[in-house]
């Protein structure tokens, strides 16, 4: 039998997992499965007095009227819309493993009763994505973050997927020096933005690429490059999150473009009209083989107007992708 001490935060935890607006309960009821859960016989009106008590504590604990008459939490920390953006984002994270996913849905669906915890679970079964398989990730995210908040740098080996879908230490297992700055969430995957000590400059890492990190006792350095460091303009400037030049490129766009300029660029992004029904606008970008893909999946529309450079190295790289489907051929 439980402690008859503890019964107002058994009838709370009652209340939590069984109730919502949908789902109420009367006090004969509640009593009932205090009885049977923790063997506690609690009186009608012991109910309505706790109640009244959790309700002072902070609880929003309704009664609803009427022939489906009881009681009801009606004010959780998350609504159900809000944990099921939360549970879709665990799902679409490729960086957590797919147990942790399976943990971390599961502690969702205990913010909310048992009866809208079954939709949580439906929707997990509607996705199937990609998941990595590194379980250190967790632990990397921790000390990465216990490096920037004590200033030292961290040491690791990289890796990338062979196609026997393995992880494989790059450069032979060859540690990486680096001084961590930030962390950042891009098309589903998690970043290190890092200052690189063999390069001395500033790099990214996937996260769940990262194996045996340490933090290392010494003084973070890049501190200079890191001053007034814009995390949103640099991920919007980085494709794929793959290393590249620097380059202010000038585009000729379709009025139809102006939205998919301003979600890649931002808002703050100068739409000069050009000739009826286009623009011109000039973006900072990291010229990328990746930002050669970007640019061409948008198709003809969106044409690079300069630098000259830069159009002559995209054209190249068109150049190569046709050279790989061997000489043109005429249709008969």
């Amino acid at each position: 039998m439980a402690d008859e001490k503890l019964k107002i935060l058994y009838l709370r935890d009652v209340l939590l997992e069984e109730t919502d607006p949908d789902h109420v309960l009367t006090a004969d009821r509640l009593g009932a499965i205090m009885e049977e859960r923790y063997g506690i016989r609690t009186q009608r009106k012991t109910i309505y007095t706790d109640i009244a008590r959790l309700n002072d504590y902070g609880m929003d604990i309704r009664q609803k009227k009427g022939a489906e008459h009881g009681f009801y939490v009606a004010g959780r920390d998350f609504e159900l819309p809000e944990l099921k953006l939360l549970v879709d984002a665990v799902q679409a994270a490729k960086f957590i493993p797919s147990g942790k996913s399976e943990d971390l849905i599961g502690r969702l669906a205990r913010l909310t009763s048992r009866h809208q915890a079954r939709e949580l679970r439906r929707q997990v079964f509607i996705f199937n994505r990609a998941k990595t398989g590194n379980e250190t990730i967790l632990r990397n995210v921790d000390l990465i973050h216990a490096a920037i908040s004590g200033n030292k740098r961290i040491s690791f080996k990289y890796s990338d997927w062979n196609v026997k879908k393995q992880l494989v230490l790059r450069h032979g297992g060859a540690w990486f020096l680096a001084s961590p700055w930030s962390l950042t969430w891009d098309n589903a995957n998690y970043y290190l933005v890092a200052f690189d000590h063999r390069s001395e400059h500033i790099r990214h890492y996937r996260v769940d690429k990262i194996q045996e990190l340490v933090v290392v006792d010494a003084p973070r350095e890049g501190r200079k490059l890191f001053e007034g460091f814009d995390l949103a303009a640099f991920s919007r400037k980085t494709f794929g999150m793959f290393s590249g030049y620097d380059a202010q490129v000038s585009f000729h766009c379709p009025d139809k473009l102006a939205g998919v300029m301003i979600d890649r660029f931002g808002r703050d992004i100068m739409i000069v009209p050009a000739e009826p029904g286009f623009f011109r606008t000039h973006v900072t970008v990291s010229v990328s083989r990746q930002f050669f893909g970007w640019v061409t999946g948008i198709g003809p529309d969106l044409r690079i107007d300069g630098p000259e450079p830069v159009k002559k190295e995209y054209l190249a790289y068109l150049d190569e992708i046709r050279s790989a489907y061997g000489p043109a051929r005429e249709e008969t």
